[in-house]
């Protein structure tokens, strides 16, 4: 205060001043009591923030009471809620108020700072100090234990964002980095979906189909984290798996083919929930070949790829068969290049868009024991299921009255069995629809 006072002159010492006693000078030389308990209330600022009056604020001693005044705007210090006890901080706003009669009498203060003792009679500065040593250990606690949780909530976050994307590039959008498309000369591609779903979908709930998809998916994630591979998304029943990105690696084609087996293993020995007879014949295709990937989108954004080979992937695993891994020639050659993988010639396969080109089944490889279902016979069932068969798979439904004794829950449409409107009259169902898109696509 002396170095405030030798650098300002007596203009520091006026900053406990309350604001009428500077505007009136004969007044300020008496001095009065709602004064007096103006400048305690900046004496607690003091002792909470450990600064000199008004020490947060940028302005000179001589500008602040200058505001002080002739207001507004109004000045005071400025003192965050958490930095002491809501008791000290309101008597300490309470004593900077403008109208003097606003406020508190000393005997108030006294009587708060003796509840914050517990009734003991101490000296209220003595009081202020041991509550505030009490307050600052407790608030030591209170950041540690609130910094634990930010951790694991950030651990969290993190997680779930590298299940979203691939790690290299939720690193770079966490720093605020932009994600260039990148150009990838070799990556091999998987595709797979299930044959009749459609079929199946129809004698199922929408709940129901639902935890079909769950139960499958959970099941290929977990077996996929054994490859160097990356899971590009599920739409549907189809399932998009790919190898030699956003790390590239030699052995890409390898990581899918034993993969694909590897799920195909899976699927065989799969039971479906609410039909238990109905088997879940996966059909599956692979290329192998140049992409783009990149990330599209802020608000959800997505990690996804562009080019020819993705278009031709997927081709593959369309014209591909129940229970089988069809797999294009350039797939292939880099299976051969590694060796142990047994290749059979499928015959010259029309591609939509490519047209006739030659394919293979991959059908095993030395010293892969998992057994693989046993594919039905090439036919006109590539692209569905015996209804019959899912029809004597049906469990038991509950009857009308059944149903009407149990607790209703929430509706929900089956779109698939719902007739779409047209000019007032019912016409065919979106099921009919969506299967006849699914047949065009293929």
């Amino acid at each position: 205060m002396r170095r405030l006072c030798s650098l300002f002159g007596l203009r520091a010492d006026l900053l406990w001043t309350a604001p009428e006693l500077l505007r009136n000078e004969s007044l300020r030389l008496e001095g009065t009591q709602s004064g007096d308990i103006y400048s305690l209330g900046i004496i607690f600022q003091e002792v909470v923030t450990r600064e000199q009056a008004y020490g947060m604020l940028t302005q000179r001693p001589e500008e602040i009471i200058q505001k002080l005044k002739k207001p507004p705007p109004l000045i005071r210090p400025s003192v965050s809620k958490g930095a002491a006890p809501p008791e000290v901080i309101n008597t300490m706003r309470q004593s900077w108020a403008e109208q003097p009669e606003s406020r508190p009498e000393i005997n108030e203060i006294f009587e708060t700072f003796k509840r914050l003792g517990h009734g003991k009679k101490v000296n209220i500065v003595d009081t202020m100090f041991e509550m505030l040593e009490k307050y600052s250990n407790n608030l030591e606690d209170l950041v540690r234990d609130r910094t634990d949780q930010l951790e694991q909530e950030r651990k969290k976050t993190e997680q779930l964002l590298n299940r979203m994307l691939p790690s290299s590039v939720a690193e770079k959008l966490k720093l605020g980095l932009q994600v260039e498309p990148e150009w990838y000369e070799d990556v091999t591609i998987y595709f797979s979906d299930i044959v009749g779903f459609t079929t199946i979908s129809a004698y199922s709930t929408p709940i129901e189909v639902v935890d079909l998809l769950n139960d499958l998916y959970t099941c290929f994630d977990a077996t996929i984290d054994s490859y160097s591979v990356y899971k590009v998304e599920t739409i549907g029943d189809a399932y998009m798996v790919v190898s030699g990105l956003p790390y590239r690696i030699p052995d890409h084609a390898a990581q899918v083919g034993t993969m694909a087996m590897d799920l195909l293993h899976q699927a065989g020995k799969f039971k479906i929930r609410h039909l238990p007879n109905t088997p879940l014949r996966l059909r599956i295709g692979l290329h192998t070949g140049p992409c783009c990937a990149g990330v599209v989108g802020l608000t959800m954004p997505r990690y996804c790829l562009f080019g020819d080979t993705v278009n031709t992937a997927s081709r593959m695993e369309s014209s591909g068969s129940a229970w089988r891994i069809h797999v294009s020639h350039t797939t292939k050659a880099r299976l051969e290049e590694i060796g142990g993988y047994k290749l059979v010639f499928r015959g010259m396969t029309e591609l939509k868009g490519k047209g006739q080109c030659p394919t293979y089944w991959l059908e095993g490889k030395d010293g892969f024991t998992k057994e693989l279902p046993v594919p039905p016979e090439i036919g006109d069932s590539n692209h569905g299921i015996d209804e019959e068969l899912v029809k004597s798979s049906l469990r038991p439904r509950p009857s009308t009255a059944e149903r009407n004794s149990m607790p209703q829950p929430v509706h929900i449409i089956d779109i698939k069995e719902s007739p779409v409107q047209v000019n007032g009259h019912a016409g065919p169902s979106l099921a009919d629809h969506a299967y006849k898109f699914e047949n065009s696509m293929r």
